[in-house]
């Protein structure tokens, strides 16, 4: 029943994102400073910024952004992830040892300080900054996959298709991988969200997109000194984040269950 509820309501989302172009009254980037910094009224139902570009608009289309980079973080890293993870997991031994130590050196720092460090040094945008999340995200994912296929290969199915001379490449995609997909697909539920706030929190910081670009991230960073006076132009970015973020989190939370996982991020 929570899956199903949760999994509306992210779809919901989805859907705001996906038709963005349509949803939006008005071009996010549109300016009127006549119109600056106008409450929410009929015309403008979250208000304005400080430019007088329309904050309802500004944050559908900031949806479109922000699950666009989450999903660009999330493919990148499972990607490399699946892949490190499941040759550590399957070979075992020196290459298990070797790809297991590359992920522990990434592991050891915070995941929020190397994204900082990696995108400081490529140049701040959006897509540098998803390129160094997806840099912090990816050993994550590995050693899901790693853990989850070292308890499959013992497995007498597994035992017979090597008995009867499969090769090791079709055991491994064919009858050992398919065995992961549950796990990693409630983990990066989870992660979309989390994705969306570091990928906010670079933009925040003035790493990730830039203006005049419609991110929930930046449009807070260029509202801040507007917050006390003008609550709207904060709020409304603010809230369909942690909307987001939350929405996404349970609907992780509750395929863990569904599958008989526990547990939360690592990084």
């Amino acid at each position: 029943m929570a899956v199903a509820a949760f999994g509306v309501a992210a779809a919901c989302i989805v859907a705001v994102g996906i038709f963005a172009p349509l949803l939006a009254p008005s071009d996010p980037n549109a300016l009127s400073l006549a119109q600056a910094l106008k409450p929410p009224s009929a015309g403008a139902w979250f208000g304005t910024d400080e430019t007088g570009r329309d904050i309802l608009s500004r944050t559908i289309w900031g949806t479109r952004v922000s699950l666009a980079a989450a999903g660009m973080v999330l493919l990148i890293s499972m990607t490399v992830g699946i892949v490190v993870g499941a040759i550590a997991g399957y070979r075992g031994g020196l290459v298990d040892e070797l790809l297991m130590r590359v992920a522990d050196l990434f592991l050891a720092f915070p995941g929020l300080v190397l994204a900082i460090a990696i995108t400081a040094a490529l140049g701040p945008s959006l897509r540098n900054a998803v390129i160094a999340i997806s840099v912090v995200w990816w050993p994550t994912y590995a050693r899901l996959v790693r853990s989850r296929v070292l308890t499959v290969k013992e497995t007498l199915y597994i035992e017979a298709a090597h008995a009867l001379g499969l090769s090791d490449s079709k055991i491994l995609f064919k009858h050992v991988l398919p065995q992961c997909w549950g796990i990693v697909v409630s983990r990066a539920t989870v992660d979309v969200g989390y994705a969306i706030l570091l990928t906010a929190s670079l933009s925040f910081l003035g790493l990730g997109s830039q203006p005049p670009a419609a991110e929930w991230g930046s449009m807070i960073a260029t509202s801040r000194p507007y917050f006390f006076s003008y609550w709207w132009t904060v709020t409304f970015p603010g809230l369909a984040m942690f909307v987001t973020v939350i929405v996404f989190s349970f609907l992780g939370d509750a395929l863990y269950e569904t599958f008989g996982i526990k547990g939360g991020r690592q990084v």
